[in-house]
Formats: C-alpha cells, structure tokens, sequence
C-alpha cells in the first residue's frame, strides 16, 4: 500500500510542508499538484495514492503564504514569477532534470497556467480545474458584468487588512462558510489548523493582490507573464455550478492550445470538484497522464 508522506522542503531561502507518494517507483514520472485558497495540499492525498500506485512519483507542495516556513511579510513577496520559481526548484528534487506533469485547482490552476507559459519545456501535461485559462479570464474579470460579481471576493481582497478582518471574526464563521455542507470533516480540519496560524490569512490572500493590481493594467500585466498559445497537451475540468468561474471565462480558451485540448463540462458541479467529483477527475487527470508519457 503506497501512503503519503510529509517533508520539508528548502526553496528559495524558504522552507515549505510538502506531501509526496511514489517516491519509491524509481524512474517513474513525476506529478506535480497545485492547490488553491482556501486550500493546501492536503487535498491531492487521495489522487496522489492513486497515481503512485500507478507507478507515478507524486510532490504536492503548501505553497509559499501556506507553509509556515515560507510566509515572508509583503505582498511584494507573492508575485507570479516567485510563486513559480518556487514550484520549479521544489520539483527539481524529484524530476531529476526530466519533464513533470502538473496539475492545479483553484488558485492553483492559475499558477499551473503561470507556468504553462514560463516554463513550457519543463512540463509534459497540464490539468486544470475550476480556473480557466489567464490569457482572456482576467480580461473577462474586470469587464463581464457576470464575472465580476463572481470574482468580487478578489477586488475585496485588494485593501489589505479588510477580508483577513472579515474572515477571523466570529471565529472565522466567514472563512469556514465558504465550504460547502458536505465537505470532508479530515480536510476541514487541516484547514482550519492552518488557516488560524498567525499571519497566514494575510499571506495566502496576497497571492491574489500583486496579480490583480497589476492586471487592472492589462499591458503591464501581459509584459510581465508573456500569456500566448500553450503548446503541451491540457485537460481542463470546469463545473456549471462552480460559484467563482462563470462561463463567459471558460469559453475561449480553445483558441490558444496548439496541442490536444479536452474541456470536461460537469453539469451541475460545483468548485469544489475534488471532494465532490473526485471519480469523474481521477479519470480525466490520470487519462491525459497516462496518454502522454515522457518518451
């Protein structure tokens, strides 16, 4: 039986938690997991058992904000370059100078497109869910009536101090609401022992406050992650009942996958699609792994 285990990994001057499996399955690919907020990587332990039995190498890191080891002050800190290289020096442990596949949810799917773009050479597969593809979703953002009620959450998010406020009183009653009836009681729990951590509200939100002030200037936004046509094999999962991406978001994104691209619809799935839509996931994440091996 393959378990999951729990490292500390050193990245950047940081020390960050991470979850691997597989790591045993000598020459086996290596995939890489992103989660997103309020999340942590607690959330792939499942699939990562899965695709380790498979013979994968599976890394799952907190991400920079959510390891505790890796929460600088500033949001200057928390920029999509940083959070990628990030990512890149912590696969580097494992992927012994070989491509990766990735995979992302959420905020996490967001830096997996981040580096899609930076990083193309690196990456053999990509696996979205939930957030759609940057290059037009910012655009539709700021500009879709829909979208932007969607997303108001972020532009609250962009006056420091006031949703870390928000969240924390009553007990952070504001926070845990954001999950819905029916969220796995285990998950909650590592949830909310990281999200009560002194200063880890403010960190894992300033993931979104560099982005997003910079992307209400698209041009210098485009200047600094350069998001065009993405040229590795991509699967992106997206559910009509999904309360933060709308589909004026997830409609255009066909236009720049210049590989094969598969857009899995799932009616009436909400956002939280790995604790509710784990078997219809699972086969579509392992699907596309397994049809595009490392030659």
């Amino acid at each position: 039986m393959y378990k999951v285990q729990q490292v500390d990994l050193k990245a950047n001057g940081f020390t960050f938690s991470c979850r691997i499996s597989g790591m045993e399955n000598k020459g086996g690919e290596l995939i890489v997991f992103l989660h997103g907020f309020p999340e942590s990587s607690v959330m792939w332990e499942r699939l990562m058992i899965e695709m380790a039995q498979k013979g994968y190498r599976c890394l799952a890191p907190d991400q920079r904000g959510y390891s505790e080891g890796a929460r600088p002050d500033g949001m200057e800190h928390y920029t999509h370059r940083k959070l990628a290289g990030d990512v890149m020096a912590l696969a580097a442990y494992y992927d012994e100078g070989k491509k990766f596949h990735l995979v992302g949810h959420d905020w996490g799917a967001n830096m997996g497109w981040v580096l899609v773009t930076l990083y193309a050479e690196r990456i053999q597969t990509y696996s979205a869910l939930a957030t759609p593809y940057t290059k037009d979703y910012l655009e539709v953002v700021i500009k879709d009536p829909a979208q932007r009620k969607k997303s108001q959450y972020i532009f609250d998010f962009l006056e420091p101090g006031k949703s870390e406020r928000e969240y924390a009183e009553n007990h952070y009653a504001k926070l845990w609401a954001v999950y819905p009836e029916g969220f796995p009681e285990d998950i909650l729990a590592v949830y909310k022992a990281l999200f009560t951590q002194p200063g880890a509200l403010t960190a894992t939100i300033n993931w979104y406050r560099p982005k997003f002030l910079q992307a209400l200037d698209m041009q210098k936004f485009e200047e600094d992650i350069p998001f065009g046509d993405v040229v590795m094999p991509v699967l992106y999962i997206w559910g009509t009942a999904d309360l933060y991406s709308g589909k004026t978001g997830v409609d255009t994104a066909h236009k720049y996958m210049m590989n094969e691209y598969k857009f899995v619809q799932l009616q009436g799935a909400g956002h939280w699609l790995m604790e509710f839509n784990y078997e219809v996931c699972a086969k579509e994440i392992s699907g596309i792994i397994e049809k595009f091996p490392l030659e």
